[in-house]
């Protein structure tokens, strides 16, 4: 599967900003999706998964509460709506997908086996 992702761009604290991941085949719903995001001199850092269905979601302790992950399985589309966006969210976001994986290396950056090109999102303060 190849995966591109948008939306990314620069934001004011307390912004709000929607990544969209759009994928490629015909067996999009066959894989897990995901967010991955890397700050310049850090290491790459989980931020979002979502089931094959979409009826499971999870997330990074550091964004709970701010940011959804959904998907339109019809569209091939993983989406990840970034609400009350904080200057530490900075970063390079990609989007990332595996046909299997188990819970407890969905922060596991290996475990992901697809990744996207990346996405700048710069939050100001």
């Amino acid at each position: 599967v190849q995966l591109q992702a948008f939306g990314g761009g620069l934001v004011q604290a307390g912004g709000s900003l929607r990544l969209s991941c759009a994928a490629s085949g015909r067996t999009f719903s066959s894989y897990r999706m995901g967010w991955f995001r890397q700050a310049p001199g850090k290491e790459r850092e989980f931020v979002a998964a979502i089931s094959k269905s979409g009826g499971l979601t999870y997330y990074a302790d550091s964004v709970k509460g701010r940011f959804t992950i959904s998907r339109d399985n019809a569209k091939t589309t993983v989406y990840l709506q970034m609400n009350s966006l904080k200057p530490e969210d900075t970063a390079v976001y990609y989007c990332v997908a595996t046909y299997r994986i188990i819970y407890s290396n969905l922060g596991v950056p290996t475990s992901w086996h697809y990744w996207g090109q990346g996405t700048q999102v710069t939050v100001s303060s």
